[in-house]
C-alpha cells in the first residue's frame, strides 16, 4: 500500500512507542548512516552525513546523536517505493505523511 504523498515528502519515524523524553530513537548516527548504506543509501562525499542519496529518493538527517527522525524527500516517485518499502521493512521504520499524518507501517 502506498501513502497518496501529496508533498513528495515522509517523516521516518521508530516504530518503538514515544518515551517520556520525546520520539523514540531511530538509533545511533553512525548506526542509521552505515544501516543506510548497506541498503545502497548514503551521503555524497564521506564528511557529509546530513544528506543521504539513493535510488530515487534523498534522506535528510537532523543534527544531534541520537536520531530520532528522518525527512525523505522522493526524487524519482517510479523508483523510489520500493527502495522507501525495504528500507522501512528491513529497519523496523514507519514513515509518516507530515500533510496529512497519515502513517504507514510496512
Amino acid at each position: 500500500m502506498r501513502l497518496d504523498v501529496s508533498s513528495h515528502q515522509l517523516v521516518i519515524l521508530s516504530r518503538q512507542e514515544p518515551s517520556g523524553d520525546g520520539l523514540a530513537p531511530l538509533g545511533a548516527r553512525a548506526d542509521v548512516v552505515g544501516r543506510l548504506a548497506d541498503l545502497n543509501t548514503a551521503p555524497q562525499t564521506s564528511d557529509d552525513d546530513e544528506v543521504l542519496f539513493g535510488p530515487g529518493i534523498r534522506i535528510e538527517l537532523p543534527p544531534g546523536d541520537p536520531v530520532t527522525q528522518m525527512l525523505l524527500t522522493l526524487i524519482e516517485e517510479e523508483i523510489a517505493w520500493q527502495v522507501i518499502m525495504r528500507i522501512a521493512k528491513e529497519l523496523h521504520w514507519k514513515l509518516m505523511d507530515p500533510a496529512t499524518g497519515r502513517e504507514l507501517v510496512p
